[in-house]
């Protein structure tokens, strides 16, 4: 009997839910969940309930996406912070982007006008060469891909550009697998700084995801400027003496 009466105790406690002795008010209390526990990676000191939502694969795709971009969005902003803006109007994609430097306006000329070593810090760009120069025109033979995981896309491309020395590059395409290409580099000076100014507006020759393209295209616009902006960052603190942080 006495065996019988502690099973029957032991099923007793498998089906019946425990009660809390505390009032249901009480007991219902959350509980707030302390960030830099989970920071420190702190046991909860309460339970905590999870619901688990089926999603579609496009907002896993999406989510995917945002994870992999999200390091370098995320990351502490350098002191040159950069506004960009990236739009479609039918068959046309317009972009633009913006910084503000503390540097010699000389340096950031000098790196913009660098073709032939664009490559070096411009991110999947392969290569970038000047095929002929006359006076203010310069053409030039660009090389590279885009694209993010599954899908990427070469780009060969050759521009032909006016330069208005120490304030205005623009170029336009002439021939490669962008159907149309018109960009403007622009550099200006106030109190605050050299104002370095980017718009472009072009048509890919080939399409891009219906999902993801856009996106695709605001990283890489968004890469290439701020890379752009580091490199001209750094080779002031060259020309300064000082390191670079």
């Amino acid at each position: 009997m006495a065996a019988l009466a502690r099973g029957r105790g032991a099923h007793a406690l498998l089906v019946e839910p425990r009660r809390d002795p505390r009032p249901a008010s009480e007991a219902r209390r959350q509980r707030a969940v302390s960030l830099q526990a989970l920071r420190r990676k702190r046991p909860l000191r309460h339970p905590v309930s999870m619901p688990l939502i089926p999603t579609r694969f496009g907002a896993a795709l999406f989510a995917l996406f945002t994870l992999a971009v999200a390091p370098g969005l995320v990351r502490a902003a350098p002191p040159e912070a950069i506004e960009t803006r990236i739009e479609r109007h039918g068959e046309h994609i317009t972009v633009s982007a913006s910084a503000v430097m503390q540097v010699d306006a000389r340096i950031a000329w000098e790196v913009l006008s660098d073709y032939d070593n664009l490559a070096q810090f411009i991110p999947d760009m392969k290569s970038s060469r000047v095929v002929s120069r006359s006076g203010d025109r310069v053409v030039v033979e660009q090389k590279g891909e885009i694209g993010f995981f599954f899908y990427r896309q070469p780009v060969d491309v050759t521009l032909e550009v006016l330069e208005q020395p120490q304030r205005r590059i623009v170029a336009r395409r002439v021939a490669g697998n962008i159907r149309e290409l018109e960009t403007r580099y622009e550099l200006g000076t106030s109190a605050a700084g050299v104002r370095f100014d980017y718009s472009g507006r072009f048509i890919p020759a080939f399409s891009l995801p219906p999902l993801i393209g856009m996106p695709i295209v605001r990283r890489i616009v968004e890469r290439r400027f701020r890379a752009m902006v580091e490199e001209i960052v750094r080779r002031d603190a060259l020309a300064r003496g000082r390191p670079k942080n």
